[in-house]
């Protein structure tokens, strides 16, 4: 299963803390989820593999931002506060425009980016520079079956040789393959909320720097941005309403004609060159704005984690709710001296309904995006106004706080390990 060329070898933790040194533990997904939990196992002793389908690591991707104190505190215990800082986006404020380009109202940039923005990519390359040490690393493959018995779970691989496992994680995002192969079909978990979002990078024609230009009509939204990493390249993000679509995933001309057909005649005199960019992109992200709901995240010896688990496509702060989940689950394992049954049951208890409330900020992240109607456009553009106000900048951060921070956190560190009845005692 392993070799020089895909993987990272393994060398003992650098913890003092072993209470799960007796532990085996897969975890499939290497993007933020999957690294965040192998750095906290790896800290309590345990023996992690992280697998990832992808050959390498996947870099740049969808900004993404951290708000409250729970975001914070989780950030400062793993230790990556300040890198998270050092790499942040600084994106500036974001403009409201009309067809012709004329300047509707702009957004400040804590609008968009909460306490601290980074690019999904650099964060996961903090946190694999942050594990790749003490944790076994594995790209260019992925699970092919579990088979789970009293004592483990046999594995088998798509290209490598079979492996057991005392614990299996599927941290493997919103069309989780772990979840699909023990939970059944994503169709029966995915709710789709009837709108799709796509991103792509073009040449930045408009000369943007650190800044973005947005412009909506009914069911359709286009925004070109850059965020100061590259001067010569723009991010374009679109989103747009529909029925559900039967397209194949992994079909990219696909999705790039429907992308074409879907925002064809949009009036913004920009938009062109957007379509025009869209012709040559190479790392073109298409997926529906949806969301998993599922009635347990464990089955026996499997876990989910994340996206996997209880994510949504987009505006359900789910990268922040996957730090601080995996924080969770591994702090509950290590309280249950590894018993997976009452450390997965401890981790559901805990992060079930702030996990769901963080997801249903996303509720209506399409019909805010792309509204369906000019009168709910400018309804919508008069909300950003007010909130984006001065006066109101302090209850907007508040109200976009509340689910984020709405959890009591455990400090795991200072309870011995094992101390499990005292760790779910409310403080």
């Amino acid at each position: 299963m392993t070799n020089s060329k895909n993987s990272t070898s393994r060398k003992p933790a650098r913890t003092a803390t072993h209470s799960l040194a007796h532990l085996n533990v897969l975890i499939s997904g290497a993007s933020v989820a999957g690294p965040a939990l192998a750095l906290w196992l790896a800290r309590y002793g345990a023996r992690v593999t992280v697998l990832e389908k992808a050959p390498a690591l996947r870099e740049g991707g969808f900004a993404v931002d951290f708000r409250g104190e729970v975001h914070r505190t989780v950030l400062r215990r793993m230790g990556i506060w300040d890198e998270v800082h050092r790499r942040q986006t600084h994106m500036g404020r974001q403009t409201i425009v009309e067809a012709d380009d004329r300047e509707r109202l702009d957004l400040p940039a804590f609008f968009m980016s909460g306490d601290v923005e980074v690019f999904r990519g650099d964060l996961s390359k903090i946190l694999y520079e942050r594990t790749k040490d003490d944790v076994e690393y594995v790209f260019g493959d992925s699970v092919a079956t579990l088979t789970e018995d009293s004592g483990g779970v046999d594995v088998t691989f798509d290209h490598g040789a079979p492996r057991r496992f005392d614990l299996v994680v599927g941290a493997d995002g919103l069309h989780s393959h772990t979840r699909r192969l023990v939970f059944g079909d994503e169709s029966r978990y995915l709710r789709f909320l009837g709108y799709y979002v796509a991103g792509f990078d073009m040449p930045n024609h408009l000369g943007l720097d650190r800044t973005a230009r947005v412009y909506s009509e009914p069911g359709r939204t286009i925004m070109i941005n850059n965020y100061g990493r590259d001067s010569d390249r723009a991010g374009v993000g679109l989103v747009f309403s529909s029925e559900q679509l039967d397209y194949d995933r992994h079909d990219t001309a696909q999705q790039k004609k429907i992308l074409v057909d879907r925002f064809a005649g949009t009036a913004w005199k920009h938009a062109p060159k957007a379509l025009k960019g869209l012709e040559s992109a190479d790392d073109l992200y298409f997926d529906a704005i949806a969301q998993i709901h599922i009635d347990r995240l464990s089955q026996g010896r499997v876990v989910l984690l994340g996206d996997a688990g209880y994510g949504a496509t987009m505006g359900g702060i789910g990268t922040g709710t996957a730090l601080v989940s995996a924080y969770v689950l591994a702090g509950e394992l290590a309280a249950a001296r590894g018993d997976h049954r009452a450390g997965f049951a401890a981790y559901e208890a805990e992060i079930r309904d702030y996990a769901k409330g963080c997801q249903k900020t996303a509720d209506n992240a399409g019909p805010f995006l792309a509204p369906p109607t000019e009168k709910k456009i400018r309804s919508r553009d008069r909300a950003y106004r007010v909130l984006g106000s001065r006066l109101l900048a302090g209850l907007f951060k508040k109200l976009t706080e509340k689910a984020a921070s709405d959890l009591v956190l455990k400090d795991y560190a200072r309870h011995p390990a094992g101390d499990y009845a005292s760790l779910n005692r409310q403080p």
